[in-house]
């Protein structure tokens, strides 16, 4: 059985800096990939769900949801690998520091694909090499490559990538926020 809450509180642990990082640097550059009613499927506290109008959270954990949802934020539990939504539903969905919680994610793939519209935008993002390390529940690495190949695998085709604060490979290696994004488009 999964600590929700203990991971819930982990959650709640992140810093001023952080916060703020995510606020005015992370979700302006996402959000230029995003498009209509987006879904942020792995929501945790919400952040960009309450930053981005037009957004509905997504999460396993309860604790997360009972949390987002006393802030007034339109946050759904879910299943495993099972969205609570109709067929293309989404013109947009998010997948932020998701993919590397996960040992097999065709299954939840597979749903994001069901709920966004025909060519609708995946933005997804994964930890460089020291956010990797830092979370004992990562399971899987991904690099570009190793990510296009799952994610073209599943469904969905590559449009661009990007890294966050920005590219510099010793980044990788030294700073636990850096992350790379892609977008990608829906069958």
């Amino acid at each position: 059985m999964k600590d929700y809450e203990g991971y819930f509180k982990y959650l709640k642990k992140r810093s001023k800096l952080g916060y703020l990082y995510r606020r005015f640097w992370l979700y302006p550059f996402i959000c230029r990939h995003l498009e209509g009613r987006a879904i942020d499927v792995g929501c945790g506290i919400g952040d960009m769900v309450a930053y981005r109008p037009n957004t509905t959270g997504v999460d396993v954990n309860p604790s997360t949801v009972e949390y987002c949802r006393e802030m007034g934020l339109d946050v759904v539990e879910m299943k495993p690998d099972q969205l609570p939504f109709d067929n293309e539903v989404f013109e947009s969905a998010i997948l932020d520091n998701v993919m590397e919680h996960i040992e097999a994610p065709e299954k939840l793939l597979a749903e994001i694909n069901r709920v966004l519209a025909k060519k609708g935008k995946l933005v997804v993002g994964v930890p460089g090499k020291k956010g990797y390390s830092w979370d004992p529940d990562h399971k899987v690495f991904y690099d570009l490559n190793t990510l296009k190949r799952v994610m073209e695998m599943n469904g969905f085709t590559y449009e661009n990538h990007f890294y966050l604060p920005f590219e510099f490979k010793y980044f990788d290696e030294a700073l636990r926020q850096y992350c790379l994004y892609s977008i990608f488009n829906a069958k």
